[in-house]
Parts: structure tokens; C-alpha cells; sequence
């Protein structure tokens, strides 16, 4: 892992569905361990699926993960989230989720994906997509290593 203050470290978030399959699931994890080798730092939801997915590959590689969770109770976040943020504002806390990062990359995901894509660009994020929403102000990528230099190159801006 790139080591640099936690002020200076890139934050991307990653976001997608709770049930996905599990090609998603790998790519997820991947996603999370290249962004902790690059030292950025994994912001998400905090919970099942791709966030955990994700989590996962990022803690493995010694990378920071916080968890922007829906509910009240902190135990609710995945056992990889390393900071985990109660709101007990339910699916609003998307906007959270990618008002604190530089970047989003989403894979898989259905309607709550889609919401945190929509405020992604309300604020004027880049979105990079895997297997996801294919709407315009999402960028495609092919794989994970290909996301994350889209996401980091992006943050760079």
C-alpha cells in the first residue's frame, strides 16, 4: 500500500447491489484490494454484497474502509469496515455514501445503486461502471484494474 496521510489519501466509493452474482462478487473484491494497493481509501455502504465484497479485498491488502450505514446500530456493518457510521437515515444515506468520495465505481446494484449513481451526478462525480447502469454519465469499464485507473485518474482532475 501506497502510504500517505489519511488528508491526502484519494477516496473512492463503491457501490452495488446486496445479492449479487458472483462474478460481481469478484470483481467487488478485486475493486477494493487494487484501491487499498493505490492507498486510497474504500468508502461504502457498509453492509452485504459488493459492499462487503469490497471491504474485504481492501482490509486483506491493509487498505481503510469506512461504512456509511442506513440504520442506527454500528454492529450492522460488515466485519471489513474498519469505520463504521450509523445515520438511521435509511436509503438517504446513499447521498452520503458518495458525497465523501472523489470517485464512485459501481457493479451490479438495482434501484439503490441507481439512487447513489443519480446523486453521484447530481454533485458532480465520476461514476465507472462494472455490469451495472448503463446510462449516460456512467463510464464502462471492463474490469476492475480498469475502473480503479479511471477512478484515481479522475480524482486527479
Amino acid at each position: 500500500m501506497i502510504k500517505k496521510s489519511l488528508r491526502e489519501s484519494q477516496r473512492v466509493a463503491v457501490i452495488g447491489g446486496h445479492k449479487p452474482d458472483n462474478e460481481s462478487l469478484k470483481i467487488a473484491y478485486e475493486t477494493g484490494r487494487l484501491l487499498a494497493e493505490q492507498g486510497a481509501i474504500l468508502i461504502c455502504g457498509g453492509l452485504t454484497g459488493i459492499m462487503e465484497a469490497a471491504a474485504r479485498g481492501a482490509k486483506e491488502a491493509g487498505g481503510l474502509t469506512i461504512g456509511i450505514l442506513p440504520g442506527t446500530r454500528l454492529e450492522e456493518a460488515n466485519p471489513f469496515i474498519d469505520l463504521s457510521l450509523a445515520t438511521g437515515i435509511g436509503f438517504s444515506r446513499n447521498s452520503l455514501v458518495v458525497l465523501n468520495a472523489g470517485s464512485v465505481i459501481a457493479i451490479d446494484g438495482e434501484y439503490g445503486t441507481l439512487s447513489e449513481i443519480a446523486f453521484a451526478r447530481i454533485y458532480n462525480k465520476k461514476v465507472i461502471g462494472i455490469n451495472t447502469w448503463k446510462i449516460e454519465g456512467v463510464i464502462p469499464a471492463s474490469s476492475a484494474r480498469e475502473a480503479v485507473d479511471l477512478a484515481l485518474a479522475v480524482e486527479k482532475e
